[in-house]
């Protein structure tokens, strides 16, 4: 008997879990910011996450590197936080073909989890872990709140504003706001899947001699002393071994190049690449789980047999999660263009100057472009959905473009736009009007008390674009 396309559901009610000012759909590494920024305002905040510890990306995903510098408000006040535990170190200046660019250093992220939950705690978010969001409350195209599913069924949660923070814009999108996929056109292209893991027994001394003197390591940060290895080794490129590797051994592998970092010690490997993934899709999404684990496997021998100071290391962990790049941008009242995000548009509406890096993991398969550019602005509008209201989006799905979303993806303008967009619900709610009609300036002003630079004049010092840098 062949199974129906589709079954009927029957009606029934559901119950009421909690009444908030304000919920954060996403504890990744932009709903915590969020969430803290409406807390500390004064309004009851609801942050739900699907997994069991905050962080996402930047640590389940073991990315732990912002690729930029933290420049100000509640980013750079959680990265001083974690470096008081011992679980960041100093930022540095990485040469890469542009110049140099400042970065943060990576975190440890096991620390970084339990700091981003206390800090959460201490400002009276209300976090819901191992629970998924399916979907919007809603009263016509006002959100109201979210359908939530755990080991108790399914519940709704009521709120007066909604911040989408799940990195795909699934609120917004189940709202029926527009979007588009990636480049948005007919047959869009977007940024790889990735997947991290760590190496152990790696001897960071070594490694770093070998990488002083190598051309086939041209984008690097490496520290004068034995103690700076923990935090500040960073080395991008093997290109020419990696080829050699492949031609050798018949592994083939699907990125030109590698990027490798410490963190505490550790070496974390940025090595693996999909293309062409439907996230959306359980089958694809796990064919592409499996592709990495491959990679990762091959990745793993090249470095023990090619590189110097990995001669006895081995896998000490994989991530439990895909990183995934790029999947839905909303279409908002402003998107965000490439041009503005290369040549520094000022914005009156900004709420935030970003300094990540030119971060693009070509679609086709072309090596990595990491380049240090200008300070750009994030206007508010590009986190105000077309079409729906009381919902903000922030983190990688707002509205940008294509080219834009190579900075603006990155985790200082993730987090950036989750401190926003806390602070623009919380004065909404306060004031007693929209996010769509809330007073700017107002959210300016109280982003400015927190120490977060809004305009590109304002940035000092986070990119050098002198070709000295580069032969350096």
């Amino acid at each position: 008997m062949t199974s129906p396309a589709y079954i009927t559901e029957p009606a029934r009610q559901i119950p009421l879990l909690l009444d908030a000012d304000v919920v954060v759909v996403g504890g990744g590494t932009t709903g915590p910011l969020a969430a803290i920024s409406a807390a500390r305002q004064g309004r009851s905040v609801v942050m739900i996450e699907r997994f069991g510890s905050l962080g996402g990306n930047m640590t389940l995903g073991l990315n732990t590197k912002p690729s930029g510098a933290l420049i100000g408000g509640l980013p750079l006040e959680i990265w001083n936080l974690a470096r008081t535990l011992g679980g960041a170190g100093d930022d540095y200046m990485a040469v890469v073909k542009t110049g140099s660019v400042k970065i943060a250093s990576p975190c440890d992220p096991e620390i970084m989890k339990m700091l981003l939950t206390r800090l959460c705690a201490q400002a009276g978010v209300q976090i819901l872990f191992e629970t998924t969001v399916s979907g919007p409350v809603m009263d016509g195209q006002t959100v109201k709140g979210v359908f939530v599913e755990s080991k108790s069924g399914r519940q709704y949660i009521a709120a007066k504003v909604v911040i989408d923070c799940s990195a795909d814009a699934d609120i917004a999108a189940r709202a029926n706001a527009p979007f588009v996929m990636g480049s948005g056109d007919d047959s869009p292209t977007m940024q790889p899947v990735s997947m991290y893991f760590t190496m152990d027994r790696v001897d960071l001394v070594r490694l770093a001699q070998w990488a002083r003197t190598s051309d086939d390591v041209p984008a690097r940060a490496i520290p004068e002393t034995e103690e700076g290895l923990a935090y500040g080794l960073w080395l991008t490129g093997f290109n020419r071994s990696l080829r050699q590797f492949q031609a050798d051994t018949g592994i083939q592998l699907q990125r030109e190049n590698i990027t490798l970092k410490t963190a505490d010690g550790r070496m974390y490997v940025n090595a693996t690449r999909v293309m062409g993934v439907n996230v959306f899709s359980p089958v694809e999404f796990t064919q592409a789980v499996l592709e990495c684990y491959r990679q990762i496997e091959g990745v793993a021998r090249y470095l023990r047999e090619r590189v110097p100071g990995f001669e006895q290391a081995r896998i000490e962990q994989v991530a439990p999660v895909l990183g995934v790049r790029e999947t839905r941008h909303i279409v908002g009242e402003y998107t965000l263009t490439g041009v503005d995000s290369l040549e520094g548009t000022h914005f009156d509406d900004s709420i935030a100057a970003d300094v990540s890096a030119v971060d693009i993991h070509d679609p086709k398969g072309a090596d990595v472009d990491f380049q240090g550019r200008r300070p750009y602005e994030i206007p508010y509008r590009s986190l105000l959905p077309l079409g729906v209201e009381q919902l903000l989006v922030a983190g990688r799905c707002i509205s940008a473009d294509h080219a834009a979303h190579a900075r603006s993806r990155n985790m200082p303008a993730c987090m950036a736009t989750g401190q926003a967009a806390g602070i623009a619900a919380a004065v909404a709610v306060e004031t007693g009007t929209t996010v769509r009609q809330v007073a700017v300036a107002e959210v300016q002003r109280r982003l400015r008390a927190l120490g977060m630079p809004l305009h590109g004049e304002e940035v000092k010092g986070a990119v050098s674009e002198s070709p000295a840098a580069v032969a350096a």
